[in-house]
């Protein structure tokens, strides 16, 4: 009897000591992925760091908690959520328009052909993030601040728990600070306007370069933002030019070979993951793909095909960490994109609709006052 109570103790003892290893395991990775803002991306004037730091102190734990148990029923609105705030801001900058229905004026932007897949759920979740961020602080934080939030931690949130020893704990995307004090559009851009600004599948790398150029991003934003795809779906009429009359010769035949079956005709309904090889979770083999050309769209491949932005693919491919790097950078620099901020545009009480009413309320007014007093 003593012998056996001694042997419970000995592993009681045991499983405390684990647990306190686990703790503190997980303490240190919390420790390391503290955000800290980048002091080497200049904020354009009016975003701060701090910006709800006394109008809204839990607005990023509000939208992380929710996001948490979103993605817990549907892991796939993390890309989705993400892709949104590109196609966000890539057409009159990042504030938020892509999020208003269409109105008597006209069809709004996600009547444009490229954002006709864009999910409808996670415009639905973007809404319901902004109803408990208002209920907890009031109509102070904008609609575009919180589809910038929800698309950085559709990043961090898309991981799995890895049961091998011989790989990382967490799998999965960087976190981030996020400048904040964007205001809401009070207008949609035209469908014509939105495609003629969203790079199509089919564009090749001089073309992206060119695009990012003209929106101050860099060769290496354009191969870092890219990496985007590591997560998501595709729908086969967006990359089966690639396949039908003629299949491209810089695609795996085995890959292609794979893709016809997922799409038998060039315009099939079905859909493809844009990673093959951890289509869930925020890693770097989406660069893994490319180098095996296994690229999905013309844009993804070209960027290995390409002399210019090749080196960049092949060293995001070694080194994951240096994709996170360059993905964060990449990131912060295209979520200030001609923002709207101080007193122009407005804070949306529904993010789908305008306000009735186009005048600072007196919650605006005091949340632009704090934030000026911090910068």
């Amino acid at each position: 009897m003593g012998k056996d109570l001694s042997k419970r103790v000995l592993t009681f003892l045991i499983l405390i000591s684990l647990l306190a290893v686990a703790m503190n395991l997980l303490s240190t990775v919390e420790a390391q992925n503290k955000k800290k803002p980048r002091r080497d991306v200049p904020l354009v004037k009016g975003l701060s760091w701090s910006f709800y730091q006394k109008a809204c102190p839990k607005v990023e734990s509000i939208i992380r908690k929710e996001l948490k148990k979103v993605f817990k029923r549907d892991i796939g609105l993390a890309a989705a959520i993400l892709r949104i705030h590109f196609h966000d801001c890539f057409v009159q900058g990042c504030e938020a328009s892509v999020l208003l229905d269409g109105s008597a004026s006209g069809p709004g932007e996600q009547s444009s052909i490229p954002n006709l897949t864009l999910r409808q759920a996670a415009f639905v979740v973007i809404n319901n993030l902004r109803a408990l961020v208002h209920k907890q602080c009031g109509q102070v934080v904008s609609c575009s601040d919180i589809l910038a939030l929800a698309a950085r931690d559709s990043v961090v949130l898309v991981t799995k728990l890895s049961l091998s020893l011989q790989s990382n704990l967490f799998s999965g995307g960087p976190d981030y600070a996020v400048p904040l004090g964007r205001r809401d559009a009070l207008a949609f851009a035209s469908p014509n306007t939105t495609l003629n600004n969203l790079p199509p599948p089919f564009a090749n790398a001089s073309q992206l370069i060119a695009d990012f150029a003209n929106r101050n991003l860099n060769i290496t934003d354009l191969v870092a933002l890219s990496g985007g795809h590591t997560i998501g779906i595709a729908h086969c009429p967006s990359f089966t030019d690639r396949l039908y009359p003629n299949q491209d010769p810089t695609m795996n035949k085995s890959f292609a070979n794979n893709l016809k079956r997922t799409c038998p005709t060039a315009n099939s309904s079905n859909t493809q993951v844009n990673d093959i090889r951890s289509p869930d979770v925020f890693d770097n083999k989406y660069y893994v793909d490319l180098m095996n050309r296994q690229g999905l769209f013309t844009s993804d491949q070209d960027l290995f095909t390409d002399k210019r932005t090749r080196g960049i693919v092949e060293s995001f491919a070694i080194d994951q960490k240096l994709f996170f790097d360059h993905f964060v950078v990449g990131m912060i620099k295209m979520g200030q994109m001609s923002v709207l901020t101080g007193s122009q545009g407005e804070i949306r009480a529904n993010c789908s609709a305008r306000n009735t009413e186009s005048f600072m309320s007196v919650l605006e007014e005091g949340i632009l006052e704090e934030a000026l007093s911090m910068m």
